[in-house]
């Protein structure tokens, strides 16, 4: 999530990390974020230190304080030495001082990223599918697997659930953002067109009104 009251900062930033392949929501004030914040698990948080509403500061602490693996990366003007130890201070996990490269951005926020979920191996694998997280690469034993971002997003969060269930609604929140319509079909094209690509036998199975799961989906040191 990102929060920041400079409506087209927060709209670049969100626009930029889509496009490496992230779900974004965005908040434009404290509050908002907090509200945000208190219905969904964000991996990452963005956040500016000045805000209306509920300030920055107070959202950091409040975010700590739930007990959740959200990292939060401060976003703020100023740069100087004591800024930054005072937000860590906060439980801040990370601190950026504007202006920045995005590119540096983008880094900081993989980096919490993988700091907020468990480790991933790294390799998944169901059956002779083979899911590389880090290189973003699928392969079966006929070959590599061309897959779509929201494609390969749903993949890697089937098959990360060792063969448990995943409903529909945890893949629309995981894979794309708060603007997907959640009666959206979205979720159930996606699993066709994959299921499609990845070719028989088929290694997803529907769990009627439940979602969807990889039985034998584990992990590999490979």
């Amino acid at each position: 999530m990102v929060v920041e009251d400079e409506e087209p900062l927060a709209d670049a930033i969100a626009r930029g990390l889509r496009r490496e392949g992230m779900a974004v929501d965005v908040a434009l004030n404290g509050d908002d974020g907090h509200e945000k914040a208190s219905i969904t698990r964000y991996d990452v948080v963005l956040l500016d230190r000045d805000l209306p509403g509920m300030s920055g500061d107070e959202l950091c602490k409040e975010i700590v304080a739930s007990g959740e693996l959200t990292r939060v990366l401060m976003l703020t003007a100023s740069g100087t030495v004591s800024d930054r130890v005072e937000g860590l201070s906060l439980g801040a996990d990370d601190y950026l001082a504007k202006p920045f490269a995005f590119p540096e951005l983008v880094a900081r926020v993989r980096a919490l990223g993988r700091r907020a979920t468990p480790a991933a191996p790294p390799l998944l694998t169901a059956g002779d599918v083979e899911l590389d997280p880090a290189r973003r690469m699928v392969r079966r034993s006929e070959g590599p697997v061309e897959l779509t971002r929201k494609e390969f997003g749903v993949l890697e969060v089937l098959m990360a659930a060792k063969g448990a269930v995943v409903s529909s609604e945890e893949l629309l929140e995981r894979v794309w953002d708060e603007n997907a319509d959640p009666f959206t079909t979205t979720v159930r094209v996606t699993v066709m067109t994959l299921r499609k690509k990845l070719g028989e036998p088929g290694i997803i199975e529907t769990v009627v009104g439940s979602g969807y799961r990889v039985p034998d989906a584990g992990s590999t040191k490979g």
